[in-house]
């Protein structure tokens, strides 16, 4: 039940405990919380926070703007008042609001059933109106003394996002306007007649933009680059999650993002990235084989190998050939092409000079694949002219090593990868 104390202070009464739900269940209730938890620096006082909220340890809450407020209780029914702050937006940027709003229909209709899509978001973020709070938007205060956010005020958020849930005009309300206010000026301004609107220029006139140009900030510095990739948010949510939705595997995507974010961001600092070419996608199947290579669990690599049209022990032996070369060397793993014309010419005069004729081993040739007779250990020829060593375990040729121009050293790598004499 609401209680309107004036037009600008809402009041819910206290919600029951959340058991056995998420918190949020609309994009943009998650979206408040990924506020709230990207900024935290304590993620234990979110997790506190969460239990606290769960066991409705949250009283009633008030929302007006720039403000909500709560008391929370300790397990120890110890009260603290929470409140958490968000800017709210200025009389001009409601302006614009209104403006973008009554563009499109299907937003002020949105907004009536309690709806808020994201193209609403988007046109307003366009419009330099930020609805939803960004990392460090949320600025808490409570009387525990905590100056970050501690549990007390992470379990006011999570309470919002319910009724955020609910009624996104909770949202506006804490931007600055009180639901009513908002529905007046969209009626207002929606009744405006025809001529009037036709006649309000659409846009920004390209003089007046262009002139304003020096006006804009330059841009930022690049950003530096840490140590090392950073750790992904937890996903311990305390709850189970959605039909078809893996954790183990999401853990390993957000890993390896994090990852391959880190290693984009190093190549673009470092000089002379702009006269590189770009490197080229990796396939899906190639990229599978990228994921198993980290410390992907049992399940996980079940789930790759599917994914990927392969067997698990195929994509062991991918993982193996990923590891010695990346994709080079998984295509010579996984492609046979004939050797003809000046390549096999080439790579004949690379196999007669490359031992004297009395030592040279007995080869039968197959597409780019060269097996020794009598022995378990082969030759393959990569498309740049480079050979790289295979031998036979449990009927499957694996890749034992890398690349190299002589294959007399790659058929030795071969050996020795299996204890054997040439």
């Amino acid at each position: 039940m609401t209680r309107y104390d004036d037009d600008t202070e809402r009041t819910f009464a206290a919600l029951p405990p959340a058991q056995g739900r998420g918190f949020a269940q609309t994009w943009w209730g998650r979206a408040w919380l990924q506020a709230l938890e990207d900024a935290a620096l304590d993620n234990a006082q979110v997790k506190t926070g969460r239990r606290l909220a769960r066991a409705g340890a949250v009283g009633a809450v008030s929302v007006r703007p720039g403000r909500i407020t709560a008391v929370v209780q300790d397990r120890d029914r110890t009260a603290h008042r929470a409140d958490v702050l968000l800017e709210q937006l200025s009389d001009a940027q409601w302006d614009r609001f209104v403006d973008m709003a009554i563009e499109r229909s299907g937003h002020v209709a949105a907004l009536l059933d309690r709806d808020m899509p994201p193209h609403l978001v988007e046109d307003a973020a366009n419009a330099g109106i930020d609805l939803l709070p960004g990392m460090g938007d949320l600025e808490p205060e409570c009387d525990c003394g905590a100056w970050d956010h501690c549990g007390h005020t992470a379990a006011l958020c999570y309470q919002v996002a319910r009724l955020l849930d609910q009624d996104p005009f909770v949202l506006l309300l804490m931007r600055g306007r009180a639901e009513g206010a908002v529905l007046d000026a969209l009626q207002t301004y929606g009744s405006a007649p025809a001529e009037e609107a036709a006649s309000r220029p659409e846009g920004v006139d390209a003089a007046e933009a262009y002139a304003a140009g020096h006006l804009l900030p330059p841009l930022p510095a690049p950003p530096g680059l840490g140590q090392g990739p950073g750790a992904p948010p937890s996903l311990d949510t305390e709850t189970a999650p959605p039909p078809g939705v893996d954790p183990s595997a999401l853990a390993v995507l957000a890993s390896q993002t994090a990852a391959e974010a880190h290693r984009l961001l190093a190549e673009a600092l470092r000089s002379g990235h702009d006269r590189r070419a770009a490197g080229t996608e990796p396939t899906v199947a190639q990229d599978a084989v990228r994921l198993a290579a980290e410390d992907a669990g049992p399940d996980v690599l079940d789930r790759l190998a599917k994914g990927s049209g392969r067997t698990r022990e195929a994509l062991d032996a991918a993982v193996r050939a990923w590891g010695l070369g990346g994709a080079a060397a998984l295509l010579v793993l996984e492609e046979e092409w004939a050797v003809e014309g000046d390549a096999l010419a080439r790579a004949r005069g690379a196999l007669e000079s490359a031992w004297e004729e009395d030592e040279r081993p007995s080869l039968r040739a197959r597409a780019n694949r060269w097996s020794v007779v009598g022995a378990p250990h082969q030759l393959r020829l990569d498309r740049d002219g480079r050979w790289w060593p295979y031998r036979r375990e449990h009927g499957r040729w694996v890749p034992v090593g890398g690349a190299t121009q002589d294959p007399a050293t790659a058929l030795a790598s071969a050996a020795l990868a299996t204890g054997d004499e040439l």
